[in-house]
């Protein structure tokens, strides 16, 4: 599987962006699908999953970004979106989408069989 993010760009705090993450293959639909941020001089850190719809889809939030953001799928597409609404300069990272089979390992070991390239989102106040 192959990922490739894109939506990044700068926005002034309070607006609103969506990240996109398109997988190549036809197993997307068999993972469980996340992403993560990295802001400059700070650990790689969970942002958001989505499990696999035959696992119902769930869904799972860091609380910083808990009902501002929202993890969403489109297994015809092979996309998983990040939509990001009360941006706040707290948000300014490089933003990286993930698959793995068990969402437990995005959520807990910040581990993924895939990861996508970063893009990146700034957020001006």
């Amino acid at each position: 599987v192959q990922l490739q993010a894109c939506g990044g760009g700068l926005v002034q705090a309070g607006g609103s962006l969506r990240l996109s993450c398109a997988a190549s293959g036809r197993n997307f639909r068999n993972y469980a699908m996340g992403w993560f941020r990295q802001a400059p001089g700070k650990d790689r850190e969970f942002v958001a999953v989505i499990n696999r719809s035959s696992s119902g889809g769930s869904t799972d939030y860091s609380d910083s970004v808990k009902g501002r953001f929202t993890i969403s799928r489109d297994n015809a597409k092979n996309t998983v979106y990040l939509q990001m609404n009360m941006l706040n300069a707290e948000d300014t990272a490089v933003y990286y989408c993930a698959a793995d089979r068990s969402p437990i390992s995005l959520i807990n070991d910040l581990s993924a069989d895939y990861w996508g390239q970063g893009t990146q989102v700034t957020v001006s106040s």
